[in-house]
């Protein structure tokens, strides 16, 4: 679920100045790409070979010598062509306080899988809602669409730290406060059914450029800051390293058998907390304990490593680890799992089959997984549980599931990485639905998802 970036280019923006990554979501048509096409032209961060293939785009929507940027986003022959976002875009760029990864995510309900992939990795999330599509009734009511709540919904889960609502398409209501106050009122009821206090909202125009890197001067009832300044002031996802060690073993690495010692060295990310020489381990979920010797990166020879980074820990004791175990701090290890409680999304075009297995991947683990239980169906629209018998594409649910091998899982909301996991169908290889791992108030480590 983590995009297809260098880790040195992260850690560099990271160190520099603080990178944020944010997506933008909603409904099909609400202007996600031509928003972030105009955040790019508007900061200058599109070439000019780039200007000009854009210009002489076959399928570009606009007239005259209005540029389309929505184009720069949809790079597809398809989504030219059909006007629409399938597959999730990436685009870096920069501002003098800070640099920024964007996911362009589809609005299309068939495509909400690849809008969870987008959306996995973000510190923010910009709904876009167009203002020209809201039903507004006489009596006051607002009517908001249901791929808006669903994408809202899913960042909700996935505990996106920072909501922004950019009502857009303020030009084609003639940027009447008075529709975007009703829009954003609507926004704030629902947000509040989902337990979501802290949302910021803005009017804008993608199209016209109101609001988004220049204020303009046709909404003038609005003094708060521009899209990108919003995004500029926003806090960042820092990984602690107070956390625990959590450590997914991907290689275990051995010498070419031609030299003396018996090097065996154990490969991965750290995705929690730090390792030092010296420190007592904790083989997961087999419960053996080993002492690190040597923290290797490259050709080089560590004293400590910490979040983030991809290193080879050599151990003092002989053991039997492979790919898929975890290594973790010993006084503070994952909690090991084998029946779950969780709230899924389901991402397949295929109904949930209970008498089916499942593979489930849990950071480098792969293990084999039932659902035994359908416990509730989230309605996306009043945000209220009730019963199912099955599970049909992009249904939210809280399921009961059990696996054949513990899980050395850690709640969600406590370490990202250690607690996301997604499913599998072993016939097809598609992947099914996706989750996140929680706390519930008594202390048992529950799996939620979506």
């Amino acid at each position: 679920m983590n995009a297809a970036i260098p880790k040195q280019f992260l850690q560099e923006l990271t160190r520099e100045r603080g990178l944020l990554r944010f997506i933008t979501a909603g409904s099909v048509d609400d202007g996600k790409s031509t928003l972030i096409g105009r955040l790019l032209f508007d900061s200058k961060g599109i070439f000019a070979d780039q200007l000009d293939a854009m210009s002489r785009a076959r399928h570009r929507r606009s007239t005259g010598d209005t540029i389309d940027l929505s184009l720069l986003t949809d790079g597809l022959e398809a989504e030219r062509e059909q006007g629409i976002t399938i597959d999730v875009a990436y685009r870096y760029f920069a501002t003098p306080r800070r640099k920024f990864i964007i996911a362009d995510t589809p609005g299309h309900e068939q495509y909400t899988r690849n809008m969870v992939t987008g959306a996995s990795t973000a510190d923010a999330i910009i709904i876009l809602i167009d203002v020209s599509k809201v039903r507004l009734g006489d009596d006051g009511s607002v009517e908001l669409l249901v791929q808006t709540k669903r994408h809202s919904s899913i960042a909700h889960l996935l505990q996106i730290e920072h909501v922004v609502v950019a009502v857009n398409k303020m030009d084609l209501v003639h940027y009447d406060q008075t529709v975007y106050d009703r829009v954003v009122q609507a926004y704030r009821e629902f947000a509040q059914q989902m337990g979501v206090a802290d949302v910021r909202t803005i009017p804008l125009s993608a199209l016209a450029g109101d609001n988004v890197v220049i204020a303009g001067d046709r909404m003038p009832w609005y003094q708060g800051p521009t899209l990108i300044a919003l995004l500029e002031s926003l806090s960042v996802y820092d990984a602690c390293h107070d956390e625990p060690l959590r450590f997914p073993v991907q290689l275990v690495a051995r010498h070419n058998g031609h030299e003396a010692n018996d090097f065996r060295g154990y490969m991965g990310r750290i995705e929690a907390g730090k390792v030092s020489r010296g420190d007592r381990l904790v083989v997961q979920p087999g419960g053996s304990t080993a002492t690190v010797k040597d923290i290797l990166i490259l050709d080089q020879s560590l004293e400590s490593a910490v979040v983030g980074q991809s290193v080879t820990l050599l151990l003092e004791e002989h053991l039997d680890i492979s790919r898929g175990d975890m290594l973790a701090s010993a006084d503070r290890p994952a909690n090991p799992l084998k029946t779950v409680t969780a709230d899924v999304c389901w991402l397949s075009e295929e109904p949930l089959d209970l008498r089916r297995k499942y593979w489930l991947k849990h950071t480098t683990r792969q293990v084999t997984a039932r659902v035994t239980t359908i416990n509730t169906l989230l309605d996306i629209n009043t945000q209220q549980k009730q019963p199912a018998a099955t599970l049909q594409l992009n249904d939210i649910a809280n399921i009961t599931l059990n696996v054949q091998q513990p899980l050395a899982a850690d709640a969600y909301d406590a370490i990202r990485s250690t607690g996301a996991f997604i499913l599998i169908d072993e016939v097809t290889h598609q992947t099914v639905a996706a989750g996140m791992i929680r706390r519930d108030a008594s202390g048992v480590e529950n799996v939620s998802g979506c």
